[in-house]
C-alpha cells in the first residue's frame, strides 16, 4: 500500500519552499505591502528573508498566512 504523505496531488505548495514563496511575495508586493497585507513584525520592522524565514518556520500561524497570499497571488497572474 502507498504512503499517502508522500504524494500530495491536491496541494499546491507541496515541495514550494518557503524562502521560495517568501522571495516571490517580496518580489511581487514589497516589505511595506507585505507588511500591511500580513501584520506581523518582521515584515514591518527591518525587514529581511532570514529574520522572517526564521520566524516564519517557528510560528505556525503566521506562516499559514503567508502561504495563502502566495496562493492567492498565483490566482491573480
Amino acid at each position: 500500500m502507498e504512503n499517502h504523505q508522500e504524494k500530495q496531488p491536491n496541494n499546491p505548495l507541496h515541495g514550494v519552499r518557503l524562502i521560495d514563496i517568501l522571495e516571490h511575495l517580496v518580489n511581487k508586493y514589497g516589505w511595506e505591502e507585505l507588511g500591511e497585507r500580513i501584520s506581523i513584525r518582521c515584515f514591518t520592522h527591518e525587514p529581511s528573508i532570514n529574520s522572517s524565514l526564521k520566524f516564519l518556520r517557528k510560528t505556525d500561524w503566521a506562516r499559514k498566512k503567508v502561504e495563502e497570499l502566495y496562493l492567492k497571488s498565483l490566482k491573480r497572474r
